[in-house]
């Protein structure tokens, strides 16, 4: 009996110590990650990375900060111009990883590893002048008001006002010995009832015809001339209020042939490449935005969070957003494929949304925009 029970019990102890050299580590920083000061590459673009005095702040400053500070990692913030140096430092192994206004795209997941969604993003356009006020050019909204379908609309209705009234005239004044038709032939008596019907309804008629049926008519065809008249301005007039309105660009609809700033590397520079627009690319988003307003660019097409902010701050009163944000996209933190610390970080990312420290950041950078 002892000989069993010993047995049983050397088959436990087996199994015990075979589970715990097994059982997966818990989650924590990589001791080799940690004894090291790691390489963060960044870029300046407010509100996600702010240069004041030499030191970097913003959004995705301090969100790291906050990640960096639970995992007990030493940093080192290494500025870049723009997206894809961003990108470039990564692959090469310049730079651990990447922080700043980085969209996740399919394209971009096949070269890298990325952290959770750490903002919620996407595309947007910017355009001079203040909310509530166009900068479209008079001239500009005029031409294209005249080349618009509406306009082939209220001069086919104006044609026929014109014609058929022409005609009843015509009939009723060619055999009248005073009339204002010379002649009973149709040619070219058409046109003097045809030039008569157009003066009635564009002003006042330049004389009455003399028949006593015709001047009823006339009478009746200038009542209709004014209340023609009277809509067709109030149409106009509203036409050309939305459009001083909306301006020349008030959606992607609106950027085909257009000049749109935008920075290198970018998935705007993309997107607005592919809407055929004349693509400007700067290397800084302040130059897009330099552009925008000496007019060398009819509009920005950025990162909304960016966009939003700078109408709000710096480009109060000169810039507007327009339209949806469209192209949703979200930003992450990129990595080298493999990186070890990847699933350390997106621990520490949820443990920050979970504490209420990420929507602290988030309302601290965002909520006045």
């Amino acid at each position: 009996m002892r000989a069993v029970f010993r047995a049983a019990l050397a088959a436990l102890l087996i199994v015990v110590a075979g589970s715990l050299a097994t059982a997966e580590p818990a989650p924590q920083a990589d001791p080799a990650a940690a004894s090291r000061t790691l390489r963060v590459a960044t870029r300046v673009i407010p509100p996600l990375v702010i240069e004041d005095n030499g030191k970097l702040t913003g959004f995705s400053i301090e969100l790291w900060n906050g990640i960096a500070e639970r995992l007990k990692l030493a940093t080192t913030l290494v500025t870049m111009p723009d997206v894809k140096s961003l990108l470039e430092a990564v692959r090469t192994g310049e730079s651990d990883l990447a922080i700043s206004a980085i969209s996740i795209t399919a394209d971009r997941e096949r070269e890298f590893d990325f952290s959770l969604p750490m903002l919620d993003a996407g595309l947007q356009i910017l355009v001079r002048g203040s909310d509530g006020g166009g900068t479209a050019n008079p001239l500009e909204g005029i031409l294209r008001l005249l080349l618009s379908p509406t306009l082939l609309v209220w001069l086919a209705i104006a044609a026929v006002l014109v014609i058929v009234p022409a005609h009843v005239i015509w009939f009723i004044e060619r055999g009248h010995p005073e009339g204002i038709i010379p002649g009973k032939a149709y040619i070219p008596g058409i046109f003097h009832a045809i030039w008569w019907a157009t003066s009635t309804l564009a002003t006042q008629a330049e004389q009455m015809p003399r028949h006593w049926l015709a001047r009823i008519l006339a009478v009746l065809w200038m009542f209709v001339g004014v209340i023609f008249v009277a809509y067709y301005t109030a149409q106009l007039t509203a036409s050309l209020t939305v459009q001083e309105i909306r301006g020349a660009i008030s959606g992607p609809a609106d950027l085909p042939g257009k000049k749109v700033a935008t920075t290198r590397g970018s998935t705007a520079a993309a997107f607005v490449r592919k809407e055929k627009a004349q693509v400007i690319e700067f290397a800084q988003i302040s130059d897009a935005y330099a552009a925008l307003a000496a007019g060398t660019a009819d509009a920005v097409v950025f990162d909304a969070p960016v966009l939003q902010h700078y109408a709000a701050h710096d480009g109060k009163g000169k810039v507007r957003v327009v339209g949806p944000v469209f192209r949703k996209e979200d930003y992450g933190i990129a990595f080298k494929p493999g990186n070890q610390l990847r699933r350390e970080i997106n621990a520490a990312l949820l443990t920050m949304k979970e504490d209420g420290s990420y929507q602290a950041l988030h309302d601290k950078w965002f909520k006045g925009d």
